[in-house]
């Protein structure tokens, strides 16, 4: 039983020391482990109880709310002949063996938070206790309840303290300890309400009767320690606490305790119950129903552990492994980032991830609007060709045919075609960098290195504005070869049509002839469109998507062997806050394989 207990009040200290101790949503393992919260009045005689249980005088003690933080006391039972010692959560390399000092640094600690007043806090002291005189347990003082405000204290509190204690007490797994002063009728206790408001049937309450020896004469207590003014499923326990003028007296607790037990032994109204009364009772009966709740839970706090490991484990593979420190290991880590970096942009590009879509978007539909949009209608109308045609020879008029005319008709009107092929470059380059950049976000290995994330990033666009250039000098260039050389055949064919039809090409001042040049010219800048809008996505494809495949951080790589080590370092120098999440997941990890070997280790020895 000891050994189960301990246990819990181990992973219960740690889970504090490694801050996983509730307030997610999702139940935490020390949520999930049971305790013992003592709630009672002001002067109901809380502390003495607690006392009486540890067998020490340690707590502060004096008017109005003395107990101004919770105060977490866990308990460990050691060896006969180890000197008994306390520790603080906030002091872990100090022990104290003299226990005034453990009451001074609990109320320096108090202080310290909540300042010298009146306010309370809901930040905890831990305080641990090593004796061979205790049982393991963890109890939970919280502070006294109060019907009103006194000088010096805020109005809200009552308020405060009794949301301070519910914050506790409605946790299923809390066993509530109720302190009832014996001289006050039980149903007008402030513990009693409380316990009955978060457990009405009573399975968790254990009612405790203090200063049974303040009774008036000629009454007692037992119609409330027998369980008929006010039943329990748990027993209630009568405690009789050291006087105030044994207090001052520093009466020794031993021999307190030894007094306690003559009380009930020798009263004829408590005689018949003596040996389920005292505080001794009390620990013993508490210590073994929080054993015997803990091993009930155990299999439910086993499965709640192994989700816990499953996610941290998940985590850590999350949060990446601790970088190397050796210059090798270190260039390997980051040709392997990057390595896991251009596999989620070719996932892009090749359809694994979206977003490479939008290329095919910028050819299939942005580049024929743009050619559509194109003003050919105003370049080849009647009063241009005419106008074009007519200037075109100069002095000299041609002889057969316009051919400057028509070249430079043609040319003018291919001009056209170099917007839209560099906005289709432009496009393509935005989309590219778009991926660069969710591909990085989306690389999980590279979210704990922050630098590494900006210089990929600026390697991969200064890689993506060279395959601009080049995408633009390519796509000009197949706009400027339709320009350069005309396909004679076309026009050839046309002539050859329009003589076969018998039409009269003579009348060169008719309207009909610019007619039929414009005619001309648009059929053939048609035909180029045709041949443009197939070959403008070839090349952009070429030299922008092909080589952002291929060669993306090619020249990064090139730079990367010649750096030193601390240049190297400098680009695993991983954001602190992820650093301290890996460690601090390592830590819970450890903590939690831990709490599973030995919980696992005491169930299957039970």
């Amino acid at each position: 039983m000891d050994t189960l207990i301990a246990l819990i009040n181990r992973i219960q200290r740690a889970c504090t020391v490694l801050g996983d101790h509730g307030g997610d949503a999702v139940p935490t393992l020390w949520e999930s482990l049971p305790s013992v919260a003592v709630v009672g009045g002001q002067s109901s005689g809380k502390s003495s109880v607690l006392e009486s249980i540890v067998g020490r005088d340690f707590l502060p003690r004096g008017s109005g709310i003395v107990t101004r933080r919770p105060l977490v006391l866990q308990l460990y039972k050691v060896e006969e002949g180890i000197q008994e010692h306390a520790e603080f959560l906030h002091l872990p390399k100090k022990r104290f063996t003299d226990f005034s000092l453990v009451r001074k640094e609990i109320e320096d600690e108090t202080d310290r938070v909540t300042g010298k007043s009146n306010k309370i806090s809901h930040v905890p002291i831990h305080l641990s206790i090593y004796s061979p005189y205790v049982v393991n347990l963890t109890l939970v003082d919280l502070p006294g309840l109060t019907k009103v405000a006194v000088e010096g204290q805020p109005e809200s509190i009552v308020q405060e303290i009794e949301s301070m204690i519910f914050s506790y007490v409605e946790k299923p797994n809390c066993i509530i300890l109720a302190i009832t002063p014996a001289n006050q009728d039980v149903a007008t206790s402030d513990a009693v309400k409380v316990a009955r408001q978060v457990d009405p049937s009573g399975e968790r309450t254990f009612g405790v009767l203090t200063k049974l020896d303040l009774m008036d004469k000629g009454t007692n207590a037992l119609d409330v320690l027998e369980g008929r003014s006010y039943r329990l499923q748990n027993p209630w326990v009568g405690i009789v606490n050291r006087s105030q003028a044994d207090i001052n007296r520093k009466v020794d607790m031993t021999y307190a305790r030894q007094r306690e037990s003559e009380f009930f032994a020798t009263s004829p109204d408590y005689a018949h119950i003596a040996n389920r009364m005292g505080s001794e009772y009390l620990a013993k009966l508490l210590s073994k129903h929080l054993e015997s709740v803990i091993r009930s839970r155990i299999p439910g706090i086993a499965s709640l552990i192994n989700r816990t490991i499953e996610d941290l484990e998940a985590e850590m593979r999350h949060l990446g492994r601790p970088v190397a420190v050796d210059a090798g290991a270190q260039l390997y880590t980051i040709l392997g980032l990057c390595r896991n970096f251009e596999r989620v942009f070719k996932e892009h590009l090749d359809g694994g991830r979206p977003g490479g879509d939008q290329i095919y978007l910028v050819f299939d539909h942005q580049l024929p609007t743009a050619f559509r949009k194109l003003p050919m209608d105003r370049h080849l109308s009647l009063q241009n060709v005419r106008k074009v045609i007519s200037e075109s020879d100069g002095y000299q008029p041609h002889l057969i045919a316009p051919e400057q005319g028509y070249r430079r008709l043609v040319e003018s009107s291919l001009n056209y075609f170099k917007g839209p092929a560099q906005a289709s470059v432009e496009a393509v380059h935005f989309v590219l960098k778009e991926l660069v950049r969710k591909s990085i976000a989306q690389t999980q290995e590279l979210k704990q290195f922050p630098t590494l994330q900006a210089e990929i990033a600026a390697a991969a666009n200064e890689a993506l504005e060279r395959f601009r250039e080049d995408g633009k000098k390519t796509t000009l260039r197949l706009v400027e070869m339709e320009s350069a050389y005309l396909t004679v055949d076309f026009f050839r064919k046309l002539i050859h049509e329009a003589d076969k039809g018998g039409k009269n090409l003579a009348d060169e001042s008719s309207e009909g002839h610019f007619q039929r040049i414009g005619s001309n010219v648009l059929s053939y800048v048609g035909m180029v469109s045709k041949t443009l809008r197939n070959t403008i996505p070839k090349a952009v494809v070429h030299c922008q998507v092909r080589e952002a495949k291929r060669s993306l951080l090619d020249r990064f790589f090139t730079q990367l062997g010649a750096k030193e080590t601390r240049e190297l370092a400098r680009l695993l120098d991983e954001d602190s806050s992820v650093m301290e999440r890996r460690q601090q997941c390592a830590r819970k990890l450890e903590l939690y394989k831990s709490a599973r070997d030995e919980i696992d280790a005491v169930r299957w020895s039970a």
